[in-house]
């Protein structure tokens, strides 16, 4: 899944970054509020880390602008003001949660993970498929109640199907996801991916839906 994060702090930004990415994010890093503005239009983030005291325009500005035009991706507010005014207005912006520094980055990755298990429709880190159970919090898998041994890409992987239950993913998507780009080398590694998963969990966990994509058997509870 994809993550941006916007912060001009050139060593909370970058700590960011490195968190999520442990987490199973591909990460994007934006420095100033034009160009998480930008990204924000072109790109379909799973997550926004954002920001409110950037240069060139400001996190909540930002913010209004990606909710006028329908962007829908769970926002992360960081502030280092603790005005319950700005939360407010953070809030009415469209924000889903507030988070005011300093924070600990264990309560931030926590948060994090449960917008976007919101967002997914899920309440608990547990996600079944048919006979695959994701614990989203501890990046572990099991099938029959089996631990099964992953690693980083394929759980990624697997996270992202789970997390859009019913729906055939593309090659080209999971590869954006994964990779941050979706040019034809990747999506051929996206297809190796697959089939060393299927060797791992077997052929019918993943199912292919032919000119649409992948998703996992079973569907998601």
């Amino acid at each position: 899944m994809r993550a941006l994060v916007v912060e001009d702090d050139p060593v909370v930004g970058p700590d960011l970054a490195k968190a999520l990415s442990a987490s199973g994010f591909v990460v994007d890093i934006a420095r100033d509020g034009e160009d998480a503005s930008f990204k924000g239009e072109v790109e379909d983030y799973a997550l926004v880390v954002l920001d409110l005291g950037l240069p060139r325009l400001d996190g909540l500005s930002v913010l209004r602008r990606w909710r006028a035009n329908d962007r829908a991706f769970p926002v992360l507010i960081l502030s280092a003001r603790g005005d319950w005014t700005e939360k407010v207005e953070g809030i009415e912006a469209g924000a889903d949660d507030y988070l005011a520094k300093p924070f600990e980055m264990g309560e931030l990755l926590a948060r994090a993970r449960g917008l976007v298990r919101r967002a997914a429709g899920r309440t608990s880190p547990v996600i079944g498929a048919g006979r695959l159970a994701l614990d989203t919090r501890r990046m572990s898998a099991t099938l029959d109640g089996a631990p099964i041994r992953l690693s980083p890409l394929e759980f990624r992987l697997l996270d992202c199907l789970a997390h859009n239950p019913g729906r055939a993913v593309s090659a080209g998507e999971l590869a954006e996801q994964l990779y941050g780009v979706a040019d034809t080398a990747d999506t051929n590694a996206i297809e190796a991916l697959v089939a060393r998963l299927r060797r791992k969990i077997g052929a019918d966990v993943i199912e292919t839906r032919r000119g649409f994509g992948y998703l996992l058997a079973g569907g998601t509870a």
